[in-house]
């Protein structure tokens, strides 16, 4: 599903993490090697505390699942005037981590934890015509996921999860000649219930539900150009740093022994987001939402050509949150979205596997209007992904 990380998730504050432009869905190896697809159904492993709590259920007495996992990419502005310095490409190369341990507590109950970061980045505009708006940017957020699971019947399970988050977030200008930093933290809270029904003995379905976020970091988002001295502009951090509510409904099918087909259909509730943009302080603006609810969709196969093979891949459709490309906010260049991903886990052990994926995310150019002293464009901006896990259960 999207608009991520954040983006996280995700392209300035969180927004550039792909946390709010995005949500992450590349946290457990496969789900990165199938661009999401079947997340809510599959539960292959401990990482289905984030994708669907109730898929503990299908899981061995107990497992250990740990994943590291990095991104990059290329998001490069440049100005439409081009006497004025452009950024050029904000995007840096970002290291993350994940661990999550599973449990079967009786024959219905399970518990697990996850500790995960979901999204968040670095960015670097560096010395540009806009440096005293921003320079560089660091939002770092950790999720502690507890969770529980509980089997109705042998074909139904469900879940849940409190998430507890924790962001950090720095800003960075170039005022006057220095340097000026801002940092802020916050704890946030989030909900997360899942729904696992196997359908028939080669089919199953998941459903999952995840709340609204909210983070308030108290940064001074007004600044000042050095050639327009008399207007002030206000970045709109409060609207970067939020991640809507989100639904997620997911198909997995067994062939046979050696093929599977997964898909997925989510939504995110972006329209109540309005327009974040940045504002010139004192002037009116129009108050008419800029942005819109967005839809997901992926396909993806596993094909298993030994016992000790599982080969990966997909590709995801994740639509725009904007009602016109042509007139998006600065602090929020996405736009459509499709994932292509590739991967494969092998089996080292009878308790134990490990796994590797590669994934490249095409995002939609757009146009960025406002503030009109810094128009210009975000061009064939794109992501890549690349993640590998391991995984025990005893």
């Amino acid at each position: 599903m999207k608009k991520i990380a954040i983006i996280c998730s995700g392209l300035l504050f969180s927004t550039f993490s792909h946390a709010s432009a995005l949500y992450f869905y590349e946290i457990g190896t496969e789900d990165t090697a199938l661009a999401g697809a079947g997340q809510a159904a599959r539960a292959q492993d401990a990482s289905t505390i984030v994708t669907n709590p109730a898929g503990m259920t299908r899981l061995p007495d107990r497992m250990i699942t740990g994943g590291l996992q990095a991104l990059g990419g290329n998001i490069d502005y440049q100005l439409d005037n081009s006497a004025r310095q452009s950024p050029g490409n904000v995007m840096k190369v970002m290291p993350n981590a994940s661990g999550f341990y599973s449990q079967k507590i009786n024959d219905d109950l399970y518990a697990g934890i996850g500790l995960y970061g979901n999204y968040g980045l670095g960015i670097d505009f560096g010395h540009w015509a806009g440096d005293r708006l921003i320079k560089k940017s660091t939002l770092m957020a950790m999720t502690l996921s507890p969770s529980l699971a509980y089997k109705l019947s042998d074909r139904v399970s469900l879940g849940a999860s409190a998430n507890i988050n924790y962001g950090f977030l720095s800003l960075t200008r170039h005022v006057d000649g220095v340097d000026e930093k801002q940092k802020d933290h916050d704890w946030a809270m989030g909900y997360r219930l899942g729904l696992l029904m196997q359908l028939t003995d080669q089919t199953r379905a998941g459903v999952t539900w995840n709340s609204k976020t909210e983070y308030d970091f108290t940064l001074d988002g007004k600044a000042r150009l050095p050639n327009l001295p008399n207007v002030q502009y206000d970045l709109p951090i409060g609207a970067q740093v939020n991640a809507p509510q989100q639904l997620m409904l997911s198909l997995v099918h067994d062939i046979n022994k050696q093929w599977s087909v997964m898909g997925d259909l989510g939504w995110q509730d972006w329209s109540q987001f309005g327009a974040p943009q940045i504002t010139v302080v004192g002037q009116q603006i129009n108050n008419s939402s800029r942005m819109k609810d967005t839809w997901h969709t992926a396909l993806g196969v596993q094909y298993r050509p030994t016992e000790l093979w599982r080969l990966n891949a997909g590709v995801a459709f994740d639509s725009t949150p904007y009602r016109d490309q042509g007139d998006v906010a600065m602090t929020l260049p996405t736009g459509d979205e499709w994932r292509f991903a590739t991967g494969a886990q092998y089996q080292l052990t009878p308790a134990s596997n490990i796994g590797f994926a590669v994934e490249y995310l095409h995002m939609q150019s757009s146009k960025v209007q406002s503030p009109e002293a810094l128009q210009g464009r975000y061009d064939h901006p794109y992501l890549w992904f690349t993640s590998v896990n391991y995984s025990y259960q005893f």
